[in-house]
């Protein structure tokens, strides 16, 4: 609905500059005309204050125009038509040279704004809007280019740490004739514990590929809301309890909502993990959803450190990481929320996030049906 009144909104402001470049074009042409024609009323006035001669060539021309006064006055009319219409052709060409080089600075825009004639001030506010726009892109391609290029730096070193790690302890492993079982068990669990470190760092990498080079898409189906979260707070039962961290939800019963079912628990897969990976030892993360009319407001709220502003701006931008810590099981690769941000966005719903006095929340609103 927005779309559509921009573009009658559009389409109104580009009648109204057409509107008045006519009426300056017809104005133009009156007012011409009726100098021709004062002129030629003057004309007779004064000539009437002359004595003449029938062999003054002046009065032989006066003679004829006021025979012929008809033709005069229509090729008087036609005449001022044409240096008009010649007039207004060159300054539409003007305009259209203005338009045209400032589509070229659109190419490689720059900080200066784009200044045209006054007639094409609603031109001038489009091209700056566009140039504007395209410098913003620009930049965000850069700066998400270069978050994507760093973050590939901190991973490489990562895979190289876990690596390292398990290749020594192997080797220790091979290379140790007589090792108790105590000490194998635990080079054992230290190798386990680094190579799956190394999986979800190349995990991290297949899925930086897969959302540069795939688009999703949604396929619909009912589902049980309800038992959705109450099985997915089960399943995090053991990292909850690595932080002493309780768990609690509070939804109606049986909260049927249509959506892509593997989407949506991705979404909320990632914002409870974000909950417990930015979560104080022995707090508390809570689930809330409440239905309003065809809107499922969800909410998961969890103590941590305040997220300052600046971060929250940027919370749902590619490849943007809170914990900047190259060694951190939490600095993830960046692009957890921003997948998150899109699948929501694609249920035509929203993502919010908000963090004050050491309590973090994010919000999600989707269409029940």
């Amino acid at each position: 609905m927005s779309k559509n009144k921009g573009a009658k909104r559009t389409k109104r402001r580009r009648s109204e500059v057409s509107r008045k470049l006519l009426l300056q074009y017809i104005l133009s042409f009156c007012g011409v005309l009726l100098a021709v024609y004062l002129f030629f009323v003057v004309g007779v006035l004064f000539c009437g204050t002359v004595i003449w001669y029938p062999e003054d060539p002046v009065y032989q021309l006066l003679k004829f125009i006021k025979t012929n006064i008809m033709w005069v006055l229509a090729f008087s009319a036609l005449l001022c038509w044409v240096l008009v219409t010649h007039h207004f052709i060159k300054k539409l060409l003007g305009y259209l040279d203005e338009v045209a080089s400032a589509a070229q600075r659109l190419a490689t825009p720059t900080t200066s704004p784009i200044v045209l004639s006054e007639e094409l001030t609603y031109i001038e506010g489009q091209l700056n809007r566009a140039r504007e726009k395209a410098i913003n892109n620009a930049r965000a391609a850069k700066d998400a280019e270069q978050r994507k290029n760093d973050l590939v730096v901190y991973l490489a070193h990562d895979l190289k740490t876990p690596l390292t790690s398990v290749i020594g302890y192997l080797t220790l492993l091979r290379d140790e004739g007589q090792i108790s079982p105590e000490l194998r068990e635990k080079y054992l669990s230290i190798s386990l514990e680094k190579a799956e470190r190394l999986e979800d760092l190349i995990n991290e990498f297949f899925e930086i590929t897969r959302f540069n080079l795939s688009h999703i898409t949604l396929e619909y189906s009912r589902v049980n809301m309800t038992r959705l979260l109450e099985q997915l707070t089960f399943e995090f039962k053991p990292m909850l309890l690595e932080k002493n961290l309780r768990c609690t939800l509070e939804i109606a019963p049986d909260v049927m909502v249509k959506c892509d079912v593997d989407k949506m628990q991705r979404v909320f897969d990632n914002l409870l993990r974000n909950a417990v990976n930015y979560s104080f030892e022995d707090g508390e993360i809570r689930i809330t959803a409440q239905q309003k009319d065809n809107l499922l407001n969800l909410r998961f709220t969890n103590q941590g450190n305040t997220i300052p502003q600046e971060k929250l701006d940027r919370i749902f931008e590619q490849f943007y990481r809170l914990d900047t810590a190259r060694s951190s099981k939490s600095g993830g690769a960046g692009l957890g929320l921003a997948i998150a941000k899109e699948i929501v966005e694609l249920h035509k719903g929203t993502i919010a996030a908000r963090s004050a006095d050491e309590v973090i929340e994010f919000e999600v609103t989707i269409p029940v049906s």
